[in-house]
């Protein structure tokens, strides 16, 4: 069951808010076209009302920045079963797109519904949504079913669950809620299952798969943060929203961590030396000995004090001595190395390696 919110009104006495009798699921696809960030701040929209080839149609398809497609389909009047039924038809037909597939539904959404920049193409408006220089090179190595409701009744929320836990279907639900305080309204989201959370799930057959204790973290290359700079001064960091940052908490002294760049590769191996703290907080060493803020030094991340008075938005650093790293431009890239939306996340031990070697016995050599 996912967790019920209340809110009250305390300025004027404790007056609890009571949910809106209006229509909520006719509005939300207008909602979340608008702004898809209120569901998660890791999408991009490419299409709205997509045609699979069975004839029917997709509500909301979008892109996350490791290249992997996520299907929103909305409830609205279809029974709690049914919606459950048509997210996994929808998976079974996105699971086939390929990259001019992909390219043609953002076409034929931005000259439906965004005509003023139908010249935009995809890798621009990825690269500029994500800030990364390119797209990866093969789009929908995996897929992601999600689900939008007002609610849903316990048994599909357990067949959700189920289909997640059991055989590894990417598939998840959000609840919006609107309340109302006289003639003003208020939207509230909840997921069924954490989308943060930093364990992979796994199929399993037995007892859980161990985690052999070393961690994966996905370094966002833009004007926020540069690789460079982090080998240079000992770092990994994350910023631009509680969702990115918020998961390098899991970082202890000592860790083991192996960095992957998107669409680019993974770059470097290193220790964790010192928790996560925000950028206000982040020390570096010049090469005249004196510490300094990390906001003074010369970094090429033009942009890595951006929003720092925001707590939630802010920069947060993670402090590495790095065992060895790679230029960008020699990232290494295999098919079958682990990737991951969040910014840092405890992969199980089969996931870590492929054809034999992990992403870190790849830089080490």
């Amino acid at each position: 069951m996912p967790l019920e919110l209340g809110i009250w009104r305390i300025d004027n006495g404790f007056d609890r808010m009571q949910v809106s009798s209006l229509e909520l699921e006719s509005r939300l696809e207008d909602i979340l076209h608008r702004d898809i960030t209120i569901a998660s701040p890791n999408w991009l929209v490419i299409g709205r009302q997509v045609q699979t080839d069975y004839g029917k149609f997709v509500d909301l398809l979008a892109i996350d920045p490791d290249g992997n497609l996520v299907v929103i389909e909305l409830k609205r009047d279809k029974t709690h079963r049914d919606i459950v039924a048509q997210a996994l038809d929808y998976g079974s037909w996105v699971r086939d797109l390929r990259n001019e597939d992909v390219a043609h539904i953002f076409n034929e959404f931005n000259q439906k519904y965004h005509p003023d920049r139908a010249d935009l193409s995809i890798n621009d408006a990825f690269c500029q949504r994500f800030s990364v220089k390119e797209m990866p090179d093969e789009l929908n190595d995996s897929h992601e079913l999600v689900i939008v409701a007002s609610s849903l009744d316990d048994s599909t929320e357990r067949i959700v669950q189920y289909l997640a836990d059991e055989y590894d279907v990417r598939i998840n639900a959000i609840f919006f809620r609107v309340f109302r305080d006289g003639d003003r309204e208020y939207i509230t989201r909840v997921w069924l299952k954490d989308p943060t959370g930093s364990d992979v799930p796994t199929k399993e057959s037995g007892p859980k798969e161990a985690w052999n204790g070393e961690y994966y973290v996905s370094f966002g290359e833009g004007p926020h943060r540069c690789w460079e700079d982090a080998v240079k001064y000992g770092f990994v960091s994350a910023g631009g929203g509680t969702w990115y940052s918020n998961s390098l908490g899991m970082l202890e002294s000592g860790s083991r961590i192996w960095v992957n760049v998107p669409s680019r590769g993974y770059v470097g191996v290193g220790k964790v030396t010192a928790p996560v703290c925000k950028v206000d907080d982040f020390t570096v060493q010049t090469d005249n000995g004196q510490q300094i803020p990390i906001g003074e030094a010369k970094v090429k991340a033009v942009s890595i004090l951006h929003d720092r008075n925001d707590a939630e938005r802010a920069e947060y650093f993670v402090r590495v001595e790095w065992l060895k790293t790679v230029p960008l431009e020699q990232a290494i890239r295999e098919t079958g190395f682990f990737g991951n939306q969040n910014s840092a996340a405890r992969p199980p031990s089969s996931q870590m390696a492929t054809h034999g070697r992990s992403p870190e016995e790849a830089i080490l050599g």
